[in-house]
């Protein structure tokens, strides 16, 4: 049997690990980013223009495409989650909330680039020909296959708060005359509302990191859309398509600047997620 000091080592090892290798990868991300800092290089990495063959390198319009993507991936999963969650939780036979729930979990386990696939062949032709504008590879469809993408994440974890706060509160609001609609509007809504920021939280998160769906369906034009039937690129899909050829230039160094924003980003995302923690606690 191994003492308990050995697993508290064991264990704080492993903590000290993980903490060591994401606080190495921030520092390795800063190092290269620092020879920005000339006078010409910040202003020529966040500026709206990337043109490299012309010194410029700006990076704002994949940020304002990773912050458009996300949001309006949000924008849509969000309510399509709180219905199935409700119906799922509430209003579904035991026989459908079962399938439901196996569905949404299997959902979650389907490779990123099946969603693109599949929507490069049916959704692409089907906005192309719908709006009879440009190719089909825009903002809205990614938006759409994102959707998709991050709405088993929402599902799932608002469903957990539901579930837990509906066993308080089912009975109590049943013995009151509560209809199933009230009861989800006027009670099973209002007191999960927590559980739906962590969820929303959590699937931006997971929006803005991904980078399948923007690189297969975004179209990749470095540009700020005047439409969401516009061309974009996000920051992920940036880096993937940028090949750095030498260790020296602005061109290479404005690809690190990219992986730094979303470094800093999910550290956002994982402080608020902490905060909402402590507050759902105290």
């Amino acid at each position: 049997m191994l003492s308990e000091s050995w697993i508290r080592r064991a264990l704080c090892a492993a903590a000290t690990t993980c903490v060591a290798a994401a606080f190495c990868i921030l520092l390795v991300l800063v190092y290269l980013v620092l020879p920005l800092f000339t006078p010409g290089g910040l202003g020529a990495v966040f500026s709206w223009q990337w043109l490299p063959f012309q010194g410029q390198f700006g990076i704002l319009p994949m940020v304002t495409g990773s912050l458009l993507l996300s949001l309006g991936a949000l924008t849509l999963a969000t309510p399509l989650a709180v219905g199935v969650s409700c119906f799922v939780q509430v209003l579904a036979p035991r026989r459908v909330k079962g399938l439901c729930l196996a569905m949404i979990h299997y959902m979650t386990s389907i490779p990123t680039v099946i969603y693109g696939f599949v929507s490069i062949f049916l959704l692409v032709p089907l906005m192309r020909e719908w709006f009879d504008r440009g190719t089909g590879f825009s903002l809205l469809t990614a938006m759409i296959a994102l959707t998709l993408l991050i709405l088993p994440t929402i599902v799932l974890v608002f469903h957990a708060t539901l579930r837990e706060v509906d066993l308080t509160a089912r009975t109590t609001c049943a013995s009151l005359g509560f209809s199933r609609p009230s009861y989800i509007r006027h009670v099973l809504l209002p007191l999960s509302r927590r559980g739906l920021l962590a969820a929303v939280i959590l699937g931006f998160g997971r929006a803005v990191g991904d980078t399948l769906i923007s690189l297969m369906l975004a179209g990749n034009a470095p540009m700020v859309p005047g439409s969401p039937l516009d061309s974009i690129r996000t920051l992920t899909a940036h880096i993937g398509l940028v090949v750095a050829t030498d260790s020296q230039s602005t061109f290479y160094h404005s690809v690190f600047a990219s992986g730094l924003i979303l470094f800093l980003i999910m550290i956002l995302i994982n402080l608020a997620l902490r905060g909402l923690g402590r507050s759902y606690t105290s």
